[in-house]
């Protein structure tokens, strides 16, 4: 059976002297393994386009289980020679996120979307790293069945205070009147507000908004713990983006 798709490669592993085997975010049918015959020979037309973080058009193959690339042509590389470590650990990171939420049938478009926007966002820097990251993880969250109740104190169901108070474990809001674990995580009205549109914004509006540089940083690291902690995973990447930054 043949079949074409667009997908972007979130894992490349070598086999052999010449081959690889790669990992696809596809649209229709998630994630998915191909192998492609000759990738590392230097003059293979599929080096470039079987590459990590290289979104192309694949032309593949399938017998049983095992899918092989046929073709294979570039459609956009994410990452050139100018690349920054701290890009491309958050890019890594990115892919990193996907195979641990391994998105179905049902939302794997909407996925692909999410990463390949926040890739170009965050090579073409349009907007700071760290605010990108954190769109990126809650977004991911909100698709994948862990999203957070954002909309209201979860007790009396006040909208908005000066400070809000958010748990990682439930994904729960609280106001300062009913905030009794002095672990939650507290909240201005500036991050409360970037959750509130991360989670409940139509897609195209996604992106659109801006918070101070330092608003981000902190946002960024309230959206890891909360995907650390649903997730109980240990995040290589996230290991390697500390490090670097």
């Amino acid at each position: 059976m043949k079949t074409a798709t667009d997908a972007l490669v979130i894992k490349e592993m070598r086999m052999g002297e010449a081959d690889r085997l790669i990992t696809l975010l596809t649209k229709d049918s998630g994630i998915i393994k191909a192998y492609a015959s000759g990738a590392k020979n230097i003059k293979s037309k599929r080096g470039s386009a079987t590459g990590l973080l290289s979104y192309s058009n694949f032309s593949l193959s399938k017998k049983g289980d095992t899918y092989r690339v046929t073709e294979a042509t570039p459609i956009k590389l994410f990452f050139g020679t100018n690349s920054d470590i701290e890009t491309l650990a958050i890019s890594q990171y990115f892919c990193e996120l996907c195979l641990v939420f391994e998105p179905n049938d049902e939302n794997a478009e909407e996925f692909l979307r999410l990463i390949l926007n926040s890739l170009y966002f965050l090579t073409e820097k349009k907007k700071n790293a760290f605010l990108i990251k954190a769109i990126t993880e809650l977004r991911i969250a909100a698709i994948s069945g862990y999203c957070p109740s954002l909309v209201a104190c979860g007790e009396c169901g006040t909208f908005e205070d000066d400070i809000m108070y958010f748990n990682i474990v439930n994904g729960a809001l609280f106001c300062s009147k009913c905030n009794e674990d002095t672990s939650n995580i507290p909240l201005n009205k500036t991050l409360m507000n970037a959750m509130r549109h991360i989670v409940y914004s139509q897609f195209k509006d996604l992106y659109s908004f801006l918070v101070p540089d330092g608003d981000a940083k902190i946002l960024s690291d309230i959206t890891e713990k909360y995907i650390v902690f649903q997730t109980d995973h240990k995040f290589t990447t996230l290991k390697f983006l500390n490090d670097v930054r």
